[in-house]
């Protein structure tokens, strides 16, 4: 004899258990912000949902409501450290609301970058939260979603919704640090060409040096590929350099671990011989030897942020003007320097 199917529990049932209506329940599952529910009845229906091991249909739900209650994030490069902890902000704000998460990563790579792009506006998602290296705000534009950009300072007024940290100061701030420590020949690992992190991080190096009036020397400035990789093959070139630096400024931390490896290979010592400084702050920056002197983002809060002003497009219809948030920055200093 077959076992009868088990009964799944139902938006009634948890009502019931919950002891409070069937439409609390909805407002809580859809998040409703039309009226206040007290905390305490919110955590009684959570936990009569557990109890109960209720799953909501969501696709039921989006049918009621016209959402699909997902949202996207298309980052540049899911294996850079960064992004999974910016992107861990995006979905703790999504958990809170009752959203899913879609990650797509580029590559940093301009056809992908688009690729991502369409796919987000055939697949239906709410909204989307964009790292662009290639495309433009006319293009995000055109998808006609909600959209938040983690970008370079933004035009001003702002033509799409922004979040930013200052690279060209936070650049600036860095390499006075290191003219402040006495290093007057310093090189720069600046990432790759055509990116708008290598444009503004080179302008505060660059402004940095003009304001001490140290020459400014081509030479010392060289490529990479925000990888691991290419800051060893950048600063094995730098170490070619004659006279050589005395300091290095990379754009991303990966590429200053790089850098120290190939510093070690060249037998020299980090910072008696030259020292190193990075940017991001990614948590394998405290555990590297020495540990490396860099600029902390706080990318989680960032990712948060871009992810509250989002679900602020989404469930409140009074944000009506367009808006662009610095984000702060911090120069971390250790033994790199």
């Amino acid at each position: 004899m077959k076992n009868p199917a088990v009964r799944k529990p139902t938006q009634f049932d948890v009502a019931r258990k919950a002891g409070v209506s069937q439409t609390t329940v909805s407002r809580i599952l859809n998040n409703s912000s039309m009226v206040s529910i007290p905390e305490e009845t919110r955590q009684r229906v959570l936990l009569a949902m557990e109890e109960l091991s209720y799953i909501p249909d969501l696709t039921a739900r989006s049918l009621r409501t016209s959402k699909t209650y997902t949202i996207a994030a298309i980052i540049p490069d899911i294996t850079n450290p960064y992004y999974p902890t910016f992107v861990r902000g995006i979905q703790d704000v999504a958990e809170e609301n009752a959203y899913d998460l879609v990650i797509y990563n580029t590559d940093g790579d301009e056809n992908k970058e688009r690729h991502s792009l369409k796919s987000v506006a055939q697949n239906r998602v709410d909204g989307l939260i964009v790292v662009p290296f290639h495309i433009s705000p006319e293009e995000l534009l055109q998808i006609n979603i909600p959209t938040i950009q983690l970008t370079q300072k933004p035009l001003e007024p702002p033509n799409l919704d922004s979040i930013y940290i200052d690279n060209v100061a936070a650049a600036f701030t860095i390499v006075q640090h290191l003219i402040d420590r006495g290093y007057m020949r310093i090189g720069m690992i600046a990432g790759e060409e055509d990116t708008p992190p290598r444009k503004n991080r080179i302008l505060g190096y660059q402004n940095a040096i003009a304001l001490h009036h140290i020459p400014l020397d081509e030479v010392l400035v060289r490529g990479g590929d925000f990888t691991e990789a290419g800051g060893y093959v950048a600063m094995q070139e730098l170490l070619k350099v004659n006279p050589r630096v005395d300091a290095v400024f990379a754009a991303n931390d990966l590429m200053a671990m790089g850098a120290l490896i190939a510093i070690r290979e060249a037998n020299l010592q980090v910072p008696a011989d030259i020292a190193v400084a990075g940017m991001d702050d990614i948590p394998a920056a405290r555990l590297v030897c020495p540990p490396l002197t860099t600029i902390t983002q706080y990318q989680q809060n960032i990712g948060r942020k871009a992810a509250e002003m989002l679900f602020e497009r989404l469930t409140d219809g009074s944000v009506e003007d367009l808006r662009s948030v610095e984000m702060p920055f911090s120069l971390i200093v250790r033994e790199s320097t």
